[in-house]
């Protein structure tokens, strides 16, 4: 068959007639018909997922273009046409990465409808240690698979393909566009995947369901903000420090202060379900010349997740007067600040809760418990979709929370029947707001 003819829908209305054991006849429904083409694509799909788990797409470095290459390669083999958008070099450099292609696949259903996309990213952070399987290896066990990527987000290219797939071959009557877009720099901010495609105008979306997990609806996330900061000194001999000015001793106070600032923003509560407080985490610290020798600079990054009722500008205006006060208490220190990334807290746009009640609905029908619509302390692309004015959730494959999941650490995983609930989940929602 070709590919044009695997990209054309079966003729069959919005319901089907078919023989009981007894001989009489029954109708199935719109949902059974596309659960059915979902029940029928399953271990293709989970062959699909596999083969995205076994190509390294790891953020940094950020060499993503092999990747993206072979999605590619494997969505047109489902028939789908596929857009490859490269990003310019000098865009990628400025993003601290090597190289990244956007892709989009968009495919009509009917002559008239909504837009409807859905963005998951490929690119994944580095494996780092104390991994039981190759972390590339797609290792499947007792129903689960293990790999990188697998749970965030690679396993949701799987779900929304074969969701997109299971309405085209279910030949349900639906009127409106669905598209893909499959991109490769959330893990440094999303300015060149989404941020790029609604930039330059290459999607008008009316609704974007974003990477997620199974068991829950997300409806609004943190923001964050990266700061890179350098604490400068003066070097001098071990054996004479008083001719120095040590910036690891500057270093020393200034972390202790922001730990105590940590400490304070535990009194600040959202009053979003799911999330907590505000948060401040030092995860970098660099500096020195040598053993004998007292250190002229030293760098650190820092990372404050911001809760939604937060305003970034003011949050990181604030953070940098901390952190110039206690410096400027130390004679001889001098302190500068950069900033490395703000992504803005995910909020709700009007029209929200159309697209989460139609995925509680058919989340109750597929997996037959009532899901929660919550917030979540991490961030992701979704804010760019929603910032833009654009009503967004985040649903797709895996457990109830990253921790379940092992995202971001060793031994990540996907039970492969929750790919398979929520790919019925997602197809039965695009299904219904086209009219199914």
């Amino acid at each position: 068959m070709t590919a044009a003819a695997r990209s054309r829908p079966r003729s069959r209305s919005s319901a089907s007639t078919e023989m009981s054991a007894d001989g009489r006849s029954r109708s199935r429904t719109t949902a059974e018909l596309i659960l059915e083409a979902v029940e029928t694509r399953r271990d293709e799909e989970i062959r699909f997922l596999a083969e995205l788990v076994k190509v390294p797409s790891d953020n940094p470095p950020g060499d993503c273009h092999a990747h993206a290459e072979r999605a590619a390669e494997l969505l047109e083999a489902l028939g789908f046409t596929v857009e490859r958008h490269p990003v310019p070099a000098e865009l990628v450099r400025a993003n601290g990465m090597v190289s990244a292609t956007n892709l989009i696949i968009r495919h009509r259903f009917g002559a008239g409808g909504k837009v409807i996309a859905l963005n998951a990213h490929g690119d994944v952070v580095p494996p780092g240690e104390g991994w039981s399987v190759d972390p590339y290896g797609a290792v499947i066990k007792d129903g689960i698979m293990y790999g990188r990527g697998v749970a965030v987000s690679k396993s949701d290219f799987a779900t929304y393909a074969f969701a997109l797939l299971a309405l085209r071959e279910s030949g349900v009557a639906l009127d409106g566009v669905v598209e893909l877009h499959f991109t490769y720099d959330e893990e440094v901010g999303g300015a060149i995947g989404p941020g790029l495609i609604l930039e330059r105008g290459l999607s008008k979306p009316d609704y974007v369901i974003s990477a997620g997990f199974s068991y829950s609806v997300t409806v609004a996330h943190n923001g964050c903000l990266h700061l890179e900061v350098r604490v400068e000194g003066k070097s001098a001999h071990a054996a004479r420090p008083d001719t120095g000015v040590d910036a690891l001793e500057a270093a020393n106070r200034l972390l202790t202060a922001l730990y105590a600032l940590r400490e304070r923003y535990k009194v600040t509560r959202s009053k979003v379900f799911g999330i907590d407080h505000p948060t401040l985490t030092v995860g970098l610290i660099s500096g020195g010349i040598n053993t004998n020798v007292v250190p002229d600079v030293v760098t650190m990054r820092l990372d404050r997740r911001m809760i939604p009722e937060e305003i970034p500008e003011e949050v990181e205006r604030d953070l940098v007067a901390e952190i110039e006060r206690v410096c400027a208490a130390m004679p001889g220190i001098r302190v500068k600040t950069r900033r490395i990334l703000l992504a803005r807290p995910f909020t709700p746009q009007p029209g929200q809760e159309i697209l989460v009640a139609s995925l509680q609905r058919n989340a109750k029908r597929v997996l037959g418990i009532d899901i929660p619509a919550e917030g979540v302390p991490l961030y992701t692309d979704a804010r760019l979709y929603s910032a833009a004015g654009i009503p967004t959730a985040l649903y797709g494959a895996g457990p109830r929370s990253l921790l379940e999941a092992n995202g971001h650490r060793a031994d990540e995983k996907l039970v492969l029947e929750d790919l398979r609930k929520a790919t019925g989940v997602v197809a039965l929602t695009l299904a219904e707001l086209l009219g199914g």
